[in-house]
């Protein structure tokens, strides 16, 4: 029986591979900080840990605390991150100390404790790449940069071609393509690869790294207003508060349940890849914010009240969809829950479930910080 340590393993998606580990005959430890701002002003382990996991309450970025979790280990999990895209704008440190440093320890003391592992996976983000891949009619694939805050103002919100300003329009997006973040969480997720992709280099570490796009379902933060746009949609359903669609609900975006992020996981762990590799994990299908929150006010019998006022955050993206080919040719990942199902699981498991609308306490700070635009003319 081996032993896999999962770092931030009692949050939304370590709690489910956590779960799934278990059924799989594995030992599991979880290493967790147990972060206010996910798991709440008192939080302890949450109930829905499997209770075969055993428990460690500490800090990543804590030479001791690692140390301890690593002992006896044969495979890790670094799932340990802060995930919110709009608060690491001005949340600097707390995600550099977080993401970056976190990682850094974890593989020094892996270093210097001489452990070997037969796996570490890395739970990445698709915010490496920043905007995702597009298409122009005259250069073909493109990777566009960041977009202007004076042309959103304007009432342009799409991504454009970089050589001949022409408006583009979005494509799956590979693993081969250039990084371009445009968030300091997206920089530090960039960061963390370079740092598993150097040690598979100098140390041999066997790394293989998941790009994860928008993950939603059951256990998923409903408190959190930085993380997760289908919590923030559901609670604004359920408390009949008007939605706000930034960029008039045109972004697009891949939703994949975290049943299917769990399943990938899983393959990673125990299929036998090149080390350093880096996989997409989505549904590979778009789709729009406005679309996602007519789904959800279906499902949850509720007309949603949805307005454009024409907001938009600096830092966000336009569109973003996985090219799966890779997960699907290495690893024989394929999402086998639809969007309307897998919604259906999280509204129904949220329901049951109390929550503390934080969403204008966010836009407070995002317009605080001068990371909150409006359109000049509506």
């Amino acid at each position: 029986m081996k032993t896999v340590l999962l770092t931030g393993g009692a949050g939304f998606i370590g709690g489910h591979t956590a779960a799934a580990l278990v059924a799989r005959g594995y030992r599991v430890r979880v290493l967790d900080s147990l972060d206010p701002q996910i798991h709440g002003p008192e939080a302890d382990f949450p109930a829905y840990l499997h209770p075969d996991v055993e428990r460690i309450r500490g800090d990543v970025c804590s030479r001791h605390a690692v140390r301890r979790a690593l002992a006896g280990v044969d495979a890790v999990f670094h799932f340990a991150a802060q995930t919110g895209v709009g608060q690491s704008m001005y949340d600097m440190q707390s995600y550099v100390r977080t993401n970056c440093l976190g990682t850094a320890t974890l593989i020094e003391v892996l270093v210097t404790q001489g452990v070997r592992l037969d796996r570490f996976v890395l739970a990445s983000s698709r915010a490496v790449y920043g905007e995702g891949t597009h298409g122009c009619s005259t250069h073909g694939a493109i990777y566009p940069g960041p977009r202007r805050r004076e042309a959103m103002a304007g009432g342009d919100f799409a991504a454009h071609c970089p050589h001949c300003g022409d408006r583009a329009e979005p494509r799956p997006t590979a693993e081969d393509r250039p990084l371009g973040p445009t968030s300091l969480y997206g920089l530090t997720k960039k960061q963390q690869e370079e740092y598993c992709q150097y040690a598979a280099a100098v140390f041999g570490l066997p790394v293989v790294i998941l790009r994860y796009f928008n993950v939603y379902g059951s256990r998923q933060s409903l408190n959190n207003p930085y993380t997760g746009v289908a919590t923030v949609f559901f609670s604004r359903i359920r408390d009949r508060k008007p939605i706000s669609l930034y960029e008039g609900g045109s972004p697009i975006r891949d939703f994949v349940h975290v049943s299917d992020v769990v399943r990938a996981n899983l393959l990673a762990l125990e299929t036998d890849v090149p080390s350093g590799t880096c996989i997409n994990v989505g549904s590979g299908e778009g789709v729009t914010i406005r679309e996602l929150a007519e789904l959800l006010g279906r499902i949850c019998a509720t007309e949603p009240n949805l307005l454009d006022r024409g907001e938009f955050r600096i830092g966000d993206i336009h569109a973003a969809l996985a090219d799966i080919s890779l997960a699907n040719r290495l690893l024989g990942y394929r999402p086998q829950r639809s969007l309307q199902d897998g919604m259906a699981e999280f509204v129904r498991w949220a329901e049951g479930q109390q929550s503390v609308d934080r969403y204008e306490q966010a836009v407070e700070e995002l317009e605080r910080h001068g990371l909150f635009g409006r359109r000049s003319k509506l």
